[in-house]
């Protein structure tokens, strides 16, 4: 657990734990609904989400609602602090406990990380003519956009809109409603072909679209304004999940810890194309464009490392105000985690689905995604009181048809 010392500053320390102190099992009406037992599940996963951690033990929790909504006959939350590792250590701690359903014995499988494969360009030597010109729009491209990164991590914020509320307040915890929808893996994955894009990137494309018809529908002047989205990106060698025994040793290409790096992605804006309705795939091309630029490898690294020195000169408490400020710049932040093809069980019990979240963030629309048995499950963390999430789905879901209608028209 984490201690603070005489000088102010936080070690980890050693310390034995009471699992009584971390199980929470809790009560509520018997003989009642399924929809009446979703209604005490939201309320009370809601109020799990926004609670602090007590100081005085480990922080990390296992709540089980013993209830049967009409999901599953039983819910089971883990809670951990981000502190103690990232997303992608937390899913192997996860996958540990769990085993295939279907044969223990055997190992779970995961969905391809590859890209889809470009056509080979025979006349080798008509791209050799072009390598100068090439090379110095990526080096442009390279300054602007790390140059864009360090400004929107500091001082750049996005204008104020129905997905981002106008306030000065810095405050860290906002009251959340957990909301759920789910796509086909086989479906993102005939957009993805066709675009010769990444999963992620239609998923981000799909995301990135329904929230802008979520703006207009609730005001059309927010056609024009700035919206980014906070990206989160695992920065470790290895990409595949590891064994916990194995992320802990020395030199792991896994490492156990927090190894992730935050990419400012700017939202289109639907100014950018007129006609959305006929123009959708050029929307997310789009997206897959600003996520390519963004996204490389030298200028995460450099944007990372100037923030790390810029919290080594300031100190702690100034270098977490400065996060805070890279978080509340954003107006959405996105992070996915991919999960394995098979249906698992935890202690011989099948397992139907399963979720993450990240609340405690200063921005009024978290968005996570999670794979599991050829479907990929979307996770709003909205505001509460702000961020209509039905008619945030209404808007996803219609964008997703706008893309798949398109696609059928060019196949």
């Amino acid at each position: 657990m984490q201690v603070k010392e005489k000088t102010e500053e936080r070690k980890w320390k050693t310390t034995k734990v009471s699992l009584k102190d971390h199980i929470c099992i809790p009560n509520f009406p018997t003989e009642l609904s399924s929809y009446e037992y979703d209604a005490y599940f939201d309320e009370y996963s809601t109020k799990t989400a926004t609670k602090p951690f007590s100081q005085a033990i480990p922080l990390w929790e296992i709540h089980v609602f013993n209830y049967p909504t009409t999901h599953a006959t039983c819910s089971v939350i883990f809670k951990v602090h981000h502190s103690i590792a990232d997303g992608f250590c937390l899913m192997n701690t996860l996958l540990s406990c769990l085993k295939r359903a279907d044969d223990p014995s055997l190992p779970l499988t995961f969905p391809s990380r590859q890209r889809s494969k470009q056509p080979k360009n025979k006349l080798d030597f008509c791209r050799l003519s072009h390598f100068p010109a090439r090379f110095f729009s990526s080096v442009s491209n390279f300054v602007l956009n790390f140059g864009w990164s360090i400004m929107k991590n500091t001082f750049v914020e996005d204008d104020p809109t129905p997905i981002k509320p106008q306030e000065d307040s810095m405050q860290l915890v906002k009251p959340i409603a957990i909301s759920t929808m789910t796509f086909s893996l086989d479906q993102i994955k005939q957009i993805k072909n066709k675009l010769n894009a990444s999963v992620n990137d239609v998923l981000t494309g799909i995301i990135f679209l329904g929230v802008r018809l979520y703006m207009q529908e609730h005001n059309p002047e927010s056609s024009e304004a700035n919206s980014s989205a906070l990206i989160l990106l695992n920065t470790r060698k290895a990409k595949a999940y590891k064994s916990v025994k194995e992320m802990v040793k020395k030199d792991s290409d896994a490492p156990w810890g927090n190894k992730i790096a935050f990419l400012p992605v700017p939202i289109p804006k639907l100014i950018d194309s007129p006609v959305v309705s006929s123009t959708p795939l050029e929307f997310v091309e789009k997206v897959k464009e600003k996520i390519t630029l963004q996204r490389s490898p030298l200028s995460v690294f450099l944007a990372a490392k100037v923030f790390e020195i810029l919290k080594n000169v300031t100190g702690p408490e100034i270098g977490a105000k400065l996060f805070k400020r890279k978080l509340k710049n954003s107006s959405i932040m996105i992070s996915n985690l991919i999960g394995p093809v098979e249906k698992m069980a935890l202690v011989n019990r099948p397992v139907k689905g399963l979720y993450f979240t990240v609340p405690g963030m200063p921005q009024s629309l978290m968005i996570t995604i999670v794979s599991y048995m050829g479907d990929l499950r979307i996770v709003f963390g909205g505001e509460k009181c702000f961020i209509n999430q039905q008619k945030l789905k209404v808007c996803i879901e219609d964008a997703f048809q706008r893309i798949q209608t398109s696609i059928k028209q060019k196949l």
